[in-house]
């Protein structure tokens, strides 16, 4: 056999904060164990096709949640979606169809894994276990292969009024607005549901640059606002292994070039902003992509929203095939993308999605 004459890979440096990062969640992980606290999964909604599923969640040792006196959860600040200790590197047990599938965290405890099964198109039940605890079970939409559209939305300024792209509103939302004060996007709940119902089949995704703290809160909210239930794609805050803080931008780009690839026979319908580069995003992946999108939506902030998110990203060349519509609001959206051909009367009112 020959022979390399390349000198052997150096391992790559990983940043001081991040390293920082890594002691003080293991600190605080030992502390809880001693007082008798063990992990759990927070299991989020995930997707899959024909052969395959992907599951999301994350590893945590949190505290029981409050109840009301009606025995209902109480509601969060959004502090306390920060106040998990994430669990990094955990063995998972992911059971799907009564077969055991054995999966690790990443070391901020976040589960992203492709497991092979063959599950029947629709919502589909899968749970996860960690170190024996009792399962969190999690659904799983299952795209039947015969599907052509999907539906992808951005969640910040796009379904819900968190102004995430202004540095001081987003620490108040993030951490200190009840998730009951959140407010949905007008029209936007509306907008969602008539794309699903148009599409029967449909994979509806919502992507954002929140961090997967935030995921209970705001499955919560959607489920609160009526709005479709879908696959969420979310991120990790903090430092990686090379920088400082993670990219909300690549982490969008990223899955959309994942999602094409996992299923290259559908066509995506974009929903997003105009206030943090999801126009510009959109615009990029549909140069790369031309043959996979069928439409794109962007909400237009006010004036006021632009000037505190930092102004607009808008892309002035939209010359492709797909549609590219906007407003400021659902009502709007719904209206262009139906002059568009892309709503259609929906489907049966009683169609069971959730």
């Amino acid at each position: 056999m020959p022979t390399s004459t390349q000198p052997p890979a150096e391992p790559r440096k990983i940043l001081w904060l991040a390293r920082l990062e890594r002691r003080f969640h293991a600190w605080r992980e030992r502390r809880a164990r001693r007082r008798g606290m063990r992990p759990t999964v927070a299991a989020f909604p995930g997707y899959g096709g024909d052969g395959w599923i992907r599951v999301v969640g994350r590893v945590l040792i949190v505290r029981p949640p409050r109840r009301t006196e009606n025995g209902e959860l109480a509601s969060v600040r959004g502090w306390r979606s920060f106040l998990g200790i994430p669990v990094g590197n955990a063995r998972v047990t992911v059971t799907v169809a009564g077969r055991r599938h054995e999966v690790v965290a990443d070391r901020g405890g976040v589960v992203d894994a492709v497991i092979d099964a063959s599950l029947e198109p629709g919502w589909q039940p899968v749970s996860f276990s960690v170190e024996g605890c009792e399962p969190v079970e999690a659904r799983i939409f299952v795209v039947a292969p015969d599907v052509e559209v999907g539906v992808l939305s951005d969640v910040d300024d796009t379904v819900m009024v968190t102004a995430l792209p202004r540095p001081l509103l987003a620490a108040w939302n993030s951490f200190v607005v009840d998730e009951h004060a959140r407010l949905p996007v007008p029209g936007m709940a509306v907008l969602l549901e008539r794309l699903v119902r148009s599409h029967p089949g449909a994979p509806m995704i919502y992507l954002s640059t929140g961090a997967w703290n935030i995921a209970p809160t705001l499955t919560r909210f959607l489920t609160r606002h009526l709005f479709p239930p879908g696959a969420m794609l979310l991120t990790d805050w903090g430092p990686t292994h090379e920088r400082w803080f993670r990219s909300g931008r690549d982490h969008k780009a990223e899955n959309l070039r994942r999602l094409a690839a996992e299923f290259p026979n559908i066509t995506w319908i974009l929903i997003g902003d105009d206030g943090q580069h999801d126009d510009e995003i959109y615009t990029q992946f549909t140069r790369d992509h031309p043959d996979r999108v069928a439409g794109v939506a962007i909400r237009r902030l006010s004036t006021a929203e632009a000037v505190l998110a930092g102004g607009r990203t808008v892309v002035d060349d939209h010359s492709g095939a797909a549609p590219w519509v906007s407003a400021s609001d659902g009502a709007g959206l719904l209206e262009r993308l139906d002059e568009a051909g892309l709503v259609g009367p929906g489907g049966s009112a009683d169609a069971p999605r959730r």
